[in-house]
């Protein structure tokens, strides 16, 4: 019998998640992933806005080791124009990820079960890849998906500065600000022993606004300051990104969940969508996986799609209706520590 080979494009969180998921439900795969650096993490592409990261439910099996934790967080507030809300989480549960740290642990998981990791092979053509099945963990935008000709969704884009020696840092307190033009700040804490803290904003939809210069006026209004140094930023995808599946391709991570649609956090939807991918590879049940991912994740997306649409009809009359919306949509059941992490 010829065995079974799985190419997975990317060797970030949900390309490393589908890799070990793969080699849990089948041992006998052969799995390799292709990562476009020469490291694993500690790349261009290993440091993304925020790094929170909850470890309850059916995401604490991806509980991350004592170096990949920077901090625990035991509260969260968002801010809606004039209204504020806050929300506790118990020990534990919430925190604040070194995701470069987060992504080697994993990929030490994926060696130790014979993964192999292939560095600075970046797949120029989906077509140079010869294994039974691929699994998509490139991105927003797909490497694969354009070459194939498929779009994005819907996406946002965002800018976040890290900075040093803030005058803001508490190390176990995050914070999100809605803006009134479809979109939001973020206050997060990142590496205590710098007093670090990653500061962003971020839109809900490809709006063509000046990124930098809304983030220099918000850190002006907060009185934030601190040495900015490092800077990241662009596509977030919002929810979905179809198509889930093609032929033998299965898309994961931001090539196919996106982020959540309301706030762009997407780091438990990444470990989710590889765990299904390997799981429906593994057990061959590949064609299970769009169905299990709408099982998983279709009410939030329905909601958040719907709520995005909707505002961005609304901004053409007056972008000022975004908040009152927001505030509409938490009346009608959305609980705020659902937009934080």
């Amino acid at each position: 019998m010829v065995p079974m080979q799985v190419d997975v494009v990317g060797g970030s969180i949900s390309g490393m998640s589908a890799a070990i998921s793969l080699k849990e439900h089948n041992p006998a795969i052969d799995v390799v992933v292709h990562e476009k650096y020469k490291t694993i993490g500690y790349n261009h592409e290993g440091r993304r806005c925020g790094e929170g990261h909850t470890v309850e439910k059916e995401w604490a099996k991806w509980k991350p080791e004592k170096t990949s934790v920077f901090d625990e967080i035991t509260q969260g507030s968002v801010t809606v124009g004039k209204h504020s809300f806050t929300a506790s989480r118990p020990p534990g549960v919430a925190i604040i990820l070194n995701r470069q740290e987060f992504i080697c642990q994993l990929a030490r998981d994926a060696e130790k079960l014979n993964v192999h990791i292939s560095t600075g092979d970046h797949i120029k053509s989906v077509y140079d890849l010869d294994g039974t099945y691929i699994v998509d963990a490139s991105g927003c935008p797909s490497s694969i998906k354009r070459e194939l000709g498929f779009g994005t969704g819907h996406v946002g884009m965002t800018y976040q500065q890290t900075l040093q020696d803030a005058n803001c840092f508490r190390g176990d307190f995050i914070q999100l600000v809605y803006m009134e033009d479809l979109g939001y700040y973020w206050i997060f804490p990142r590496d205590p022993a710098q007093r670090e803290m990653n500061v962003g904003v971020g839109t809900l939809g490809h709006l063509g606004l000046d990124l930098r210069e809304l983030l220099k006026a918000f850190k002006e209004k907060q009185h934030i300051t601190g040495k900015v140094s490092y800077v990241v930023g662009g596509l977030v995808p919002l929810g979905l990104q179809y198509p889930l599946m093609h032929e033998n391709i299965l898309f994961v991570g931001d090539a196919g969940v996106g982020t959540f649609p309301i706030n762009g956090q997407g780091i438990y939807r990444a470990l989710i969508s590889g765990d299904i991918a390997g799981q429906c590879i593994g057990t061959h049940h590949v064609r299970r996986y769009p169905h299990l991912i709408h099982r998983a994740f279709i009410k939030w997306n329905l909601v958040g799609v719907s709520f995005l649409r909707l505002n961005q009809v609304l901004r053409h009359i007056d972008p000022a209706l975004f908040l009152p919306s927001l505030n509409l949509l938490t009346k009608l059941g959305v609980q705020f520590h659902q937009l934080t992490i």
